[in-house]
């Protein structure tokens, strides 16, 4: 049983970690290019910039699914439950 937990904690800290990172990275990419668009056509500015606050408000809402994922194994772990015949 406790192999089980160890290795829900890691796979929580992975799902965290992971997550951040890759949205870390997403916006880094997105926020450049915004720049790299708005620098060429300062005129369509204000819609490119519409359109990166609603794709950062979608790769913020990815990570917070899997951050909702992780909290659900971390305090609701099913796993546990089917061990508990063999205990």
């Amino acid at each position: 049983m406790e192999t089980v937990i160890g290795f829900t904690a890691i796979a929580v800290a992975l799902l965290i970690g992971l997550g951040a990172l890759g949205v870390g990275i997403g916006m880094g990419l997105l926020g450049g290019r915004f720049l790299e668009g708005a620098a060429r056509q300062p005129e369509l500015a204000p819609m490119l910039q519409t359109k990166m606050f609603l794709v950062v408000a979608l790769l913020d809402a990815v990570a917070m699914i899997g951050v909702g994922i992780a909290l659900y194994f971390a305090f609701a772990n099913p796993f546990i439950a089917q061990l508990e015949p063999y205990l």
